[in-house]
């Protein structure tokens, strides 16, 4: 009888050791294969890795900070398509292609107080020292058709032009007029969405090529 249980173990540690091994795998026995295949593809490759210097850590950092700094849009405009083809190139030398957009819209019509045309510049300079003696801060032209000329104010109809006319008329201004410098149309309207304060010192690159145009928060 001992030597019948001695036999069973003998033959029953057999069929475990050839189970184990999936030395009966082809019978259909065999234990359940692990496979971790995708821990092996989300290893980290020693040969890829690469220790920063002391001033790689620290540009690092900084780029880090930056990135996580709060953003401003800025926008500037509007512009001509002469305009917008000398600003783009602007643009790309000193932003790059990405960043930045132009977006089209239409350019209300203006109405101006008007004052001229003038004989010379002397003529000008008269009126204008005239017009700040009356405490009064006469403008620019951004129409060249009514050069030489100055305004004293600008409006977006020409109701409220002609009402401050009548108003400007009861200080003694005589000679100026209603004159509409621009009709509607349309145009450019440069948009920076999110502008860093790196990003931001840059802008000074481009300034030749802004026409004059000011930055300002974005509306909407």
């Amino acid at each position: 009888m001992l030597r019948l249980l001695v036999l069973a173990l003998i033959f029953a540690n057999g069929i475990f050791f050839a189970w184990s091994n999936g030395l009966l795998r082809a019978y259909g026995f065999g234990p359940v294969q692990q496979r971790e295949a995708y821990r092996v593809e989300q290893q980290i490759r020693p040969e890829a890795l690469r220790i920063l210097t002391p001033a790689e850590l620290k540009r690092a950092e900084a780029q880090a900070q930056a990135d996580a700094a709060p953003k401003e849009c800025l926008q500037a405009g509007p512009f001509d398509d002469t305009q917008v083809a000398a600003l783009r190139r602007a643009l790309e030398g000193a932003l790059g292609h990405s960043g930045w957009q132009f977006d089209a819209v239409v350019v209300p019509a203006r109405w101006i107080i008007y004052m001229g045309k003038f004989a010379n510049a002397e003529g000008l300079a008269k009126k204008r020292g005239e017009l700040q003696a009356m405490n009064l801060t006469p403008h620019g032209l951004t129409n060249p058709a009514l050069e030489i000329g100055l305004s004293l104010g600008s409006f977006d109809n020409q109701a409220a032009a002609t009402t401050e006319l009548n108003r400007l008329a009861a200080r003694g201004i005589r000679t100026a007029r209603v004159v509409q410098e621009r009709a509607e149309g349309r145009a450019n309207q440069l948009k920076l969405p999110a502008v860093s304060e790196n990003l931001k010192a840059r802008l000074q690159e481009i300034k030749p090529a802004m026409a004059g145009k000011p930055w300002a928060a974005c509306v909407g």
